[in-house]
């Protein structure tokens, strides 16, 4: 079976009602998994498929000795909550979360069922562990980065263009990784002399209007930070912004593919694999306060020189020259 017939089999079945559905045999395992984004979306499948192919490497095939229950909440609260309710309700023996609206969701739903997350930005701010290395909650896993890295966003787009003087950043106030973004962004931009404000990302059509107002001026740049607002909207952000020919730097390879001028951060499909590792764990017999959580251990600049081009940008050989990938 080809992968995306076999994410789309894995939806449809997430999709049919859970009484509608035979019930596993009594030596089935059963782990539920709660997607932030819907089902077509390219990044997401990869992610998931990545975690799947994980499992089976280390020994679970579903329907074999693993039930695997998929839920797809496209960033919609609502789904959010009902999907959080249905897959604790099937009592898994362990759930992933991708993205920390899913985790939220998740312990509000039940603060006993165990919970591998990936790509979580800041897990002990967020109220899911009470730290790094001891967890003592339902939850654990490995997060997105550290938010020093959200300096670097600023530091790069100067060095994209030297004569840069007003940067907005596009964030989503109400998560708390919203706000430590922002904050390390705001402290670099304070021995820059930029001028720097700040965007809200959760509803597109006030992002839209925002952008077309904040570039009536010249010599401005854009960052998108990392929220789950920011990964559905990707395409329409970066669209408007190269068309209002306005520089962008975000966290994550797929923002670049996507028409950001450039990304830097670490592969979070790669996280998926290792949260296999951890659900494999839990599977046999691990307690989540012997699973640190743990924090990535290298990241990539991606350039796009193809959007470069269209908003009238010269890429400096210096940056070509560190780039891991290089969009043409």
């Amino acid at each position: 079976m080809r992968r995306r017939e076999f994410i789309a089999l894995l939806a449809g079945a997430a999709a049919s009602p859970p009484a509608a559905r035979a019930q596993p045999s009594e030596h089935l395992r059963r782990i539920g998994v709660l997607m932030n984004s819907s089902s077509d979306d390219p990044e997401s499948q990869a992610r998931l498929t990545a975690f799947l192919q994980a499992l089976e490497r280390l020994g679970w095939s579903s329907g074999s000795n693993v039930r695997i229950e998929v839920r797809w909440a496209a960033n919609d609260p609502a789904l959010y909550r009902q999907y959080s309710e249905e897959l604790v309700a099937l009592a898994p023996d362990v759930v992933l979360a991708a993205a920390s609206q899913s985790v939220a969701a998740l312990q509000q739903a039940s603060k006993k069922v165990p919970i591998v997350f990936a790509g979580v930005i800041d897990p002990v701010g967020a109220g899911f562990v009470k730290s790094m290395a001891r967890p003592t909650t339902n939850a654990t896993g490995f997060t997105a980065y550290e938010y020093s890295i959200s300096g670097k966003w600023l530091e790069l787009l100067k060095e994209f263009v030297p004569k840069l003087k007003r940067v907005a950043v596009l964030r989503d106030p109400a998560l708390a990784a919203g706000i430590g973004q922002f904050a390390v962004i705001q402290s670099m931009a304070a021995s820059t002399q930029l001028e720097l404000s700040a965007i809200d990302t959760r509803d597109l059509g006030e992002t839209e209007r925002a952008l077309h107002e904040f570039a009536q001026e010249p010599d401005g740049g854009l960052i998108l930070t990392a929220s789950p607002s920011a990964f559905v909207y990707r395409a329409q952000i970066f669209s408007l912004a190269t068309r209002l020919r306005l520089p962008c730097i975000a966290p994550f390879r797929y923002y670049a593919a996507a028409g950001g001028l450039a990304s830097y951060g670490p592969d979070l499909i790669s996280d998926f694999p290792r949260a296999a590792g951890y659900v494999n764990s839990v599977l046999k017999g691990a307690k989540l306060a012997e699973l640190p959580v743990q924090a990535p251990t290298t990241y990539e600049l991606v350039v796009n020189v193809r959007t470069a081009k269209q908003i009238g940008i010269e890429v400096p050989s210096t940056l070509l020259s560190r780039a891991n990938v290089v969009i043409e």
